[in-house]
C-alpha cells in the first residue's frame, strides 16, 4: 500500500514550514530537493530539521530524501528512485516556485521552474501513477484585476505585473488541465512574510523589501536632542491601501490540515488575511521601532520629481521600484471556501508587535547575510546499514527490535527502522539469520513491524556491530 507524501520546494520559506508540520502531523514524507556546491540533498534537508528540533526542542522523524531537479531531464531522479517513488508514492505536495519578477529569458527563470518544471512534473505524476495532487500557487494568477477575486476565478483575460505572476498563472493552469487527478486542491496565498511568533524569515521579498529598506536608511539619521530622528519623506499612497500580507507559519498550518482533509478535494483556497495590512500600519510600526519620524502621505500617483526629491527619499525609491506595481489598492481576495473547512484556523494579524518581531529578527540575520554554520550530523544511521549488508555484520540491535517490539522475531523477517533525530532515516530492512541482508528506503508496505527509536539511543548499538567485527 503507498503510504508516502512527495514535497517539493521544502528548501524554501514555505517549504521547510511544510515539512515541519507534515512531520509533527504523522505523516510519511519523501523530499526531492536539489545538492548544491555546498551541501548534498540530504545535508540540506537535515539542517532544516536541526534547525526545527534545536528551536522546538523536540526530535523529529526523517523523510526519505531523494535527490533531484525540476529543471533536469526526468527530474534528475535515479531509477531507483523514480521506481521507489512508483511504488511508495501516493500523493504530492508541490510547492516549489522561483520568486523572481523579470524573466528576460524564456529558457530561465521564472518561466524554468514554474512552468516548464510544473510540466515536467506532471508528466512524471502521470508516468508514476501518483493520482493526488495539491498545489501551492498565489492568490495573484489573479494578475492585473482590481475588485473581489472570487476562488474560483483563473482565466479571465488579465494582464499581470510581472512574469511571475504570469508564470504561475501558466503552472496553475497546467496543473489543472492535466487530467489526470483522481484528488486536486490548489492553495493560493496572498504575499507571504516571516514567523508569527519568531518574525523567522529566510527570504527578503515583500514586506522585508520595505522593512530592510528602512532598517538601512532610518538609522543613519542623526538623532535630536530628544533621541529621535528624522527622516522626511513623501510617498505617493494615502496610507491605507489594502496589502494582503500573511505569515509564513499560518500558511503552512492551513495547507497542512487541508491536504489532508476529503473535503478539500477539488476545492480552491485563498489564504489571505481577514485583515489586511496597509502602509501606514508598517511605517507606524517602524517608527515606533526605530524611534523616528517625518513620514507624509500625498495621495496615489504624486511622487516628487526627481529634481524635487530629499537626498533620503531619493535612496528610499531606488530600493522599491520592483514593487512599484505593487503600490496601488491589493484586490480583496475572496475566502468563503477557507472559512468553512479552516475557519478553526484563524489568520494572525499582523500587528505592531509582529513587525517589531520581524525588523529584530531581520537585524539579528543581517538581513540575509549572517553566516550559518553548516550542519555537522555526528552520524549517519544509513551508512551503518548500508555497512551491515555490504559486510554481512552481525547485529546486536536484532535482539533489541525483538524486545522493544514485545516480541520475538525469528532468525528472518522485513522490519521497518523508523529512526528521529541527527542524522536518522526511515527504512525497511530485511533480516536473515540475524543480519541484515538488505534495506530500502522508507516504510514500505512490505515491514511486519515498525520500530521507533532515537538516533542517540540507536547509535550505540550500530557501534557495537562495527566493533564486534573489527
Amino acid at each position: 500500500m503507498k503510504n508516502y507524501l512527495l514535497l517539493t520546494g521544502a528548501t524554501g520559506l514555505v517549504g521547510r514550514y511544510l515539512l515541519r508540520d507534515l512531520l509533527l502531523d504523522g505523516r510519511h514524507v519523501a523530499v526531492m530537493a536539489r545538492s548544491t556546491d555546498k551541501q548534498s540533498a540530504a545535508e540540506r534537508i537535515e539542517s532544516i530539521l536541526v534547525h526545527w528540533e534545536d528551536e522546538m526542542g523536540v526530535r523529529l522523524n526523517r523523510p526519505v530524501v531523494l535527490e533531484g531537479d525540476l529543471s533536469e531531464r526526468g527530474l534528475g531522479l535515479s531509477g531507483d528512485a523514480r521506481s521507489w517513488i512508483r511504488r511508495n508514492v501516493i500523493g504530492t505536495l508541490h510547492n516549489a516556485a522561483v520568486l523572481h519578477f523579470h524573466g528576460s529569458n524564456p529558457a530561465g527563470e521564472p518561466w524554468r521552474t514554474n512552468v516548464n518544471g510544473v510540466e515536467a512534473f506532471v508528466e512524471f505524476c502521470r508516468e508514476s501513477e501518483i493520482r493526488e495532487m495539491d498545489y501551492v500557487s498565489t492568490a495573484y494568477v489573479c494578475g492585473d484585476r482590481e475588485g473581489v477575486i472570487y476562488e474560483g476565478d483563473l482565466n479571465d483575460g488579465q494582464d499581470f505585473k510581472n512574469d511571475y505572476e504570469k508564470s504561475k498563472h501558466l503552472g496553475e493552469n497546467i496543473i489543472r488541465n492535466a487530467g489526470c487527478w483522481d484528488r486536486l486542491t490548489v492553495f493560493r496565498p496572498a504575499v507571504i512574510a516571516g514567523d508569527s511568533v519568531t518574525g523567522y524569515t529566510s527570504t527578503y521579498h515583500g514586506l522585508y523589501l520595505y522593512l530592510r529598506l528602512m532598517a538601512m536608511l532610518v538609522p543613519a539619521q542623526p538623532k535630536d536632542a530628544a533621541g529621535r530622528r528624522y527622516t522626511p519623506i513623501r510617498l505617493p499612497m494615502t496610507g491605507e491601501e489594502r496589502r494582503n500580507v500573511v505569515p509564513v507559519d499560518w500558511v503552512s498550518q492551513v495547507v497542512t490540515a487541508l491536504s489532508d482533509s476529503p473535503k478539500a478535494n477539488g476545492e480552491t483556497f485563498h489564504l489571505a488575511p481577514e485583515a489586511p495590512l496597509t502602509p501606514r500600519r508598517i511605517i507606524d510600526a517602524a517608527y515606533s521601532y526605530f524611534n523616528s519620524t517625518g513620514v507624509e502621505y500625498i495621495g496615489c500617483g504624486n511622487l516628487p520629481m526627481p529634481e524635487e526629491q530629499t537626498e533620503f527619499e531619493k535612496r528610499f525609491y531606488s530600493g522599491m521600484w520592483h514593487y512599484a506595481p505593487y503600490e496601488r489598492l491589493d484586490p480583496t481576495f475572496d475566502c468563503t471556501t477557507l472559512h468553512r473547512l479552516a475557519g478553526h484556523l484563524p489568520c494572525p494579524d499582523i500587528d505592531e508587535a509582529m513587525i517589531h518581531r520581524y525588523l529584530k529578527f531581520g537585524e539579528e540575520d543581517k538581513w540575509g547575510r549572517r553566516r550559518v554554520k553548516p550542519v555537522k550530523v555526528p552520524r549517519w544511521i544509513q551508512e551503518w546499514i548500508d555497512d551491515s549488508v555490504r559486510r554481512k555484520l552481525d547485529q546486536p540491535w536484532y535482539a533489541t527490535l525483538g524486545r522493544r517490539l514485545n516480541g520475538t522475531l525469528s532468525h528472518g523477517g522485513v522490519v521497518g527502522l523508523d529512526v528521529c533525530g541527527p542524522g536518522g532515516g526511515q527504512w525497511t530492512v530485511e533480516f536473515h539469520k540475524g543480519r541484515c541482508v538488505r534495506w530500502e528506503p522508507g516504510l514500505t508496505a512490505s515491514c511486519e513491524m515498525v520500530l521507533s527509536i532515537d538516533a542517540d539511543e540507536f547509535a550505540p548499538l550500530a557501534e557495537e556491530s562495527a566493533g564486534r567485527q573489527n
